[in-house]
């Protein structure tokens, strides 16, 4: 599983970093980023910036994509 946020859509209210803070940030500009390997995909963000998802957080994830009020957390199956 691979997830990405479109930062266009981020409302910036942290949610999904509550719920999986091993991969999901929010940086100094207010909106969320994925990381992979607590190395943060914000350069460049949106599709471009896609991380893996180790298999124990796979749960958390779909949860924090569900829960997100911008809808913005896009998971693809690998």
């Amino acid at each position: 599983m691979k997830v990405w946020i479109d930062q266009d859509l981020c409302t910036g209210d942290g949610l999904c970093e509550e719920i999986a803070p091993a991969v999901f940030t929010l940086l100094d500009d207010g909106l969320a980023y994925v990381k992979e390997d607590g190395n943060v995909k914000n350069d460049p963000g949106g599709s471009a910036g896609m991380a893996g998802v180790p298999d124990d957080l796979k749960d958390a994830v779909v949860e924090a994509s569900e829960e997100c009020p911008g809808e913005c957390i896009f998971i693809e199956e690998a």
